[in-house]
């Protein structure tokens, strides 16, 4: 059996590469994004991806591969501002920044590790397309839950949701980056 656990950390750093070298280009910029916002911004990436599976080209020089980088780091983002809000400045260093990245992505590891022990690796029979799907689903449910303000009855939280969409999202790099 594959070695998941490493290939997630694999897909990880190279998400996590590009988040560090946008923070010493913007700084922490997307702390002015109040949640909603954050969940928008994967939409976009997320529909995207939808729509370059569905159309089968890409106008615009980027594939698929890159919006599910944007989808593991926005994911990430929003955890940051789930716990910390949103602020009226970039209020944190990029070490700070860094950290809270890395506290978020190993919280995500451990929830995709415990579901793949229970669900023994189905993700690896599934589609790519089956992430996007799953992804937009998520997103979704997550707008509902905002438009709720958090109120539900029996549905878990905008960060359960958060945590999922990264890992599909990471699933889906794994697939792209080493195959089935």
């Amino acid at each position: 059996m594959k070695d998941t656990k490493e290939q997630f950390g694999q897909v990880i750093a190279i998400c996590r590469d590009l988040f560090s070298k946008k923070l010493h280009d913007y700084g922490a910029a997307w702390r002015i994004l109040r949640p909603a916002s954050v969940t928008d911004q994967i939409f976009i990436k997320a529909n995207r991806i939808r729509s370059i599976e569905t159309k089968g080209v890409a106008l615009v020089d980027e594939g698929i591969r890159p919006e599910l980088i944007g989808i593991v780091n926005y994911g990430i983002i929003g955890l940051i501002q789930l716990e910390l809000g949103y602020a009226e400045a970039a209020d944190l260093t990029n070490e700070q920044a860094l950290a809270l990245y890395d506290k978020y992505a190993k919280a995500s590891l451990e929830l995709m590790l415990a579901k793949n022990h229970d669900y023994d690796e189905a993700w690896r029979l599934m589609r790519i397309t089956s992430y996007t799907d799953l992804i937009l689903m998520k997103l979704y449910r997550t707008k509902q839950i905002e438009s709720l303000a958090g109120q539900t009855l029996v549905s878990e939280g905008v960060d359960a949701n958060y945590m999922d969409m990264i890992n599909y999202a990471v699933f889906g790099l794994i697939k792209i980056e080493f195959g089935n």
